[in-house]
């Protein structure tokens, strides 16, 4: 069994090993709209397919349990990285149960593939050193301390999952937890994907432009400075005078 991130949506974006795995499993089941239709395509002639959107965790596992007991190798594909929002542990637990071994096939997230869509970096020395991961929802419960509004009060880049039809809710979250209305917000739509859609604007304007473009779901949020940054402040990585354990440095020269 192989739990695997099939990245943002372009194929060109799969590891070499998710690509070796689809190509050669016999049973794929796979996540919905959010796959890209190309990498299902990757299969072998034979295989079995399913879509993972029109069943629930226990047919889901009873495929899975079928294909083990006729010594099938299985791929269960999700969108992006597993590791992120991808209800992992719901499955691995149920495969530890059944004594179902399993590998989890790390994949691109969304987190990065929006950032490249966006051209721009998530950390910025002298703007931003901490990302902070939330997703936004009406039906899932959120402990207090990890509500949008309490996570705004660090001012640090935050990126958001699963919020974007709830836009101006979660703006006004944002801006209460102590974000400026004047703060750089970015909106990726199906990041890599052909009909990709990129906006950026202000805390102050996104859900307008978001509402007038009609993106309702499969969007990311990225929020702070680092989206539109008013300065750059370099790195010292590469400072000719910051020296290192690789490199020492001399008259501003390499050794």
């Amino acid at each position: 069994m192989y739990i695997i991130g099939a990245g943002p949506g372009d194929p060109d974006l799969l590891t070499v090993k998710a690509r070796r795995l689809i190509e050669s499993c016999d049973v794929i089941i796979y996540a919905g709209s959010l796959v890209n239709p190309e990498i299902l395509k990757l299969a072998r002639p034979g295989s079995e397919i399913h879509n993972s959107a029109e069943l629930n965790i226990n047919q889901i596992m009873d495929i899975i349990k079928d294909a083990y007991e006729r010594g099938l190798d299985v791929a269960r594909i999700h969108s992006g990285d597993p590791h992120i929002y991808g209800a992992l542990k719901d499955q691995t637990s149920y495969l530890e149960a059944l004594g179902i071994p399993y590998e989890v096939v790390p994949g691109v997230s969304v987190l990065t593939s929006a950032a490249a869509s966006l051209g721009i970096e998530l950390t910025m020395d002298g703007i931003s050193q901490a990302v902070i991961i939330a997703r936004g929802s009406l039906r899932i419960p959120v402990p207090d301390r990890e509500q949008i509004r309490k996570l705004a009060e660090h001012g640090s880049t935050m990126v958001i999952f699963t919020g974007i039809h709830i836009i101006d809710s979660i703006v006004k979250d944002l801006i209460d937890g102590g974000y400026s209305p004047d703060t750089p917000v970015g909106v990726v739509y199906r990041s890599t994907w052909p009909d990709e859609i990129v906006i950026k604007g202000r805390l102050s304007n996104i859900a307008t432009l978001v509402h007038e473009r009609r993106i309702y779901r499969t969007a990311l949020i990225i929020v702070g400075d680092v989206v539109d940054p008013k300065f750059v402040k370099h790195s010292k990585l590469y400072d000719p005078e910051y020296v290192h354990s690789f490199r020492g440095v001399k008259n501003g020269h390499d050794r």
